[in-house]
């Protein structure tokens, strides 16, 4: 099984020897910019393919966080209310192919994901971080401040995708650059100790 860790204190942009370095099991404290995205952004980053320099943040290196934030507008400028994670699996289609055409290196959601995705992290050099369900106004006071969003209008607030600036940022390496996953193995395990109670 996994054994504990330090906590591992890591800032983005992320390179490859960064990612190479963490492990399954691995707790990270997070601090640097982020982006948001879930469905409506990963939908639109799959199938309309944008350039890179028409997207206002830079993703090379970068996190991309599974959430819908709930944002309050004031009149010049935009509070992060609540920022917790969405559920990972709802973006799995799009994930692998994101990773490669934008130079992702890390993920951030609940839940784990799929072998496509497992594959691109161990080919590209990225890692995907569990964060804590349930606490997303705790997971908000880890951000201090919003750069700004983009598609805001086309997709609404939740869906748009957000720039965060986050400091120590909590998080666990679930699905390593090396081709491990710890939800794979829960499952394994969870599985043998089934067939024995059947047994």
């Amino acid at each position: 099984m996994v054994e504990k860790s330090a906590v591992k204190k890591i800032n983005t942009p992320l390179t490859e020897d960064i990612v190479l370095n963490l492990k399954i099991g691995d707790i990270v404290s997070i601090s640097g910019r982020i982006v948001t995205g879930r469905d409506s952004v990963h939908k639109f980053l799959f199938h309309e393919r944008p350039d890179k320099k028409e997207i206002p943040f830079d993703l090379e290196g970068g996190i991309i966080y599974h959430c819908g934030p709930i944002i309050s507008k004031t009149d010049d400028a935009y509070k992060l209310i609540a920022a917790g994670p969405t559920t990972s699996m709802r973006v799995e289609m799009y994930e692998a192919d994101i990773i490669k055409a934008y130079g992702i290196r890390g993920i951030i959601g609940k839940g784990g994901m799929g072998d496509k995705t497992l594959a691109a992290l161990k080919e590209c050099g990225c890692v995907y971080l569990h964060t804590i369900s349930g606490a997303a106004a705790y997971l908000a006071d880890r951000i201090k401040g919003t750069a700004g969003g983009w598609k805001i209008e086309e997709f609404g607030e939740p869906e748009a995708m957000w720039q965060l600036e986050v400091e120590e940022f909590p998080a666990m390496v679930t699905m390593d650059a090396h081709g491990n996953s710890l939800h794979r193995e829960i499952e394994r395990l969870s599985f043998e100790r089934l067939k024995k109670m059947m047994a």
